[in-house]
């Protein structure tokens, strides 16, 4: 249980607290770099601020305040030049670094031009995804996580943004048991109201929580598992601050893919939430270049058009548990049992880290070592659980059903599972419930 202070001290994200102090030692992902492709100028609202990211006539990026300095009008209207963004009410011109570049209809007062500047942040590309980094300079590099510089993957990423604060999304990747229920009995429990009997939930017998250098390794060991199981044995990371890393690990070649969750502050009361998958084609196969040459963006719902929440998938089931906690969960009012141990060691990490930062420190995972940065392999399960009822049964299952390239992975993957119905939607042979050991 926390004091309404802990609470406010773990939530608040915007400018000046604690906790927005640490988040901005971090790269965040605002979009995918194809949502760029046919627009100037895209509002981003991260870590409670307002901005505008755009490109100039050499589809250089930047990212600043949305409000002109000059007289507030929003740059989402900015005029692309060939070394920045004019505003579209006076003209007044400002490059990526946020200096003004030009006043037209000023007179010529270099003084003046580099006394108005606006907040400017720096933008990277990783993987086809955009990272922005709002933390003081110099910034830290941008880490090299495999699944974003794996070569020739299929990458898609599924976005929604959810009514609540971001740390209820984070903690649910530090309880490992609720995979038992939420995925598991609650499902069973659907299926029962529809007249039919299953059976997929899976007991923890132990769980376990180990730090690394980027984070948090979660690890579990179910009913009838040996402790030598990758379940057990490797586990799969919690990437620090709020970054859960899936997928399926190096060994399993058949079904190989990288998987990223990632919990974007907006705001202390929104939450971006990016799914970003990146699939390796499997040996010989071959792969459609549609697939191949941009990151595939989809949005992923969770209600339905009667506004009731959408549980028949792993990801819906998630949201509906973290939105019905409230917009800020009240932590004051809950009971910690032995089961939460990973969310109670997650909070605790938290607050050493954000003390780190308040003593000028660099916080965990934060890299400046260029010798370091050229690929980091996290440690991921291969044969994981989740997918012993077969590739396309558990994609199927998740957020990826919504991507519009969904049906090309499952071809290229699962060829057999397959049918196709009249309007060539894919579906599967033998739909089996997929295992509640999801994340």
């Amino acid at each position: 249980m926390l004091t309404a202070e802990q609470n406010d001290l773990l939530t608040q994200v915007t400018p000046g607290t604690p906790m927005g102090n640490l988040m901005r030692r971090y790269w965040q992902p605002i979009a995918a770099a194809s949502e760029m492709d046919h627009v100037w100028t895209r509002r981003v609202r991260l870590l409670g601020e307002d901005l505008v990211l755009f490109k100039d006539r050499q589809n250089r990026l930047g990212l600043i305040k949305e409000q002109c300095p000059h007289r507030r009008v929003s740059f989402a209207h900015g005029i692309p030049t060939q070394n920045g963004i004019r505003c579209p009410y006076h003209g007044w011109e400002f490059n990526a670094k946020g200096k003004c570049l030009e006043q037209p209809n000023e007179p010529d007062n270099p003084a003046f031009r580099e006394k108005v500047t606006t907040d400017a942040y720096p933008v990277q590309e990783m993987g086809g995804m955009l990272f922005a980094y709002l933390g003081p300079l110099p910034a830290p590099l941008l880490p090299k996580f495999d699944g974003f510089v794996e070569p020739g993957t299929i990458r898609m990423m599924g976005r929604s943004v959810l009514p609540v604060n971001w740390l209820q999304v984070m903690e649910n990747s530090l309880d490992p048991v609720h995979t038992e229920w939420l995925h598991g009995h609650h499902y069973e429990f659907l299926q029962e109201q529809q007249g039919i009997k299953v059976a997929i939930s899976a007991h923890h017998e132990k769980i376990d929580f180990k730090e690394f250098e980027f984070g948090i390794t979660k690890h579990r060991l179910l009913t009838g598992q040996s402790e030598d199981s990758d379940d057990w044995r490797t586990g799969h990371p919690i990437i620090f601050p709020n970054i859960l890393a899936v997928g399926n690990g190096n060994g399993d070649e058949a079904a190989r893919y990288y998987s990223f969750q990632m919990r974007v502050p907006v705001d202390n009361e929104t939450t971006m939430h990016l799914w970003y998958n990146a699939y390796v084609p499997p040996k010989n196969g071959e792969v459609p270049a549609h697939l191949l040459n941009t990151v595939h963006v989809y949005d992923v719902p969770f209600k339905d058009e009667k506004g009731e929440f959408i549980v028949d998938n792993v990801d819906g089931q998630d949201m509906m548990a973290w939105i019905s906690q409230g917009t800020i969960a009240n932590r004051a009012t809950e009971n910690l049992g032995s089961s939460d141990k990973g969310v109670a060691m997650y909070r605790r990490v938290l607050k050493r880290e954000m003390k780190k930062v308040e003593q000028g420190e660099d916080p965990m995972g934060v890299l400046r070592d260029p010798q370091r940065d050229h690929r980091i392999d996290l440690p991921n399960e291969k044969k994981k659980h989740h997918n012993s009822d077969g590739f396309a049964s558990f994609l199927l299952r998740t957020h990826a059903k919504y991507s519009q390239v969904a049906p090309d992975i499952v071809m290229l993957f699962d060829p057999d599972r397959v049918q196709f119905d009249a309007q060539g939607k894919v579906q599967l042979r033998t739909m089996k419930p997929a295992t509640a050991s999801m994340y």
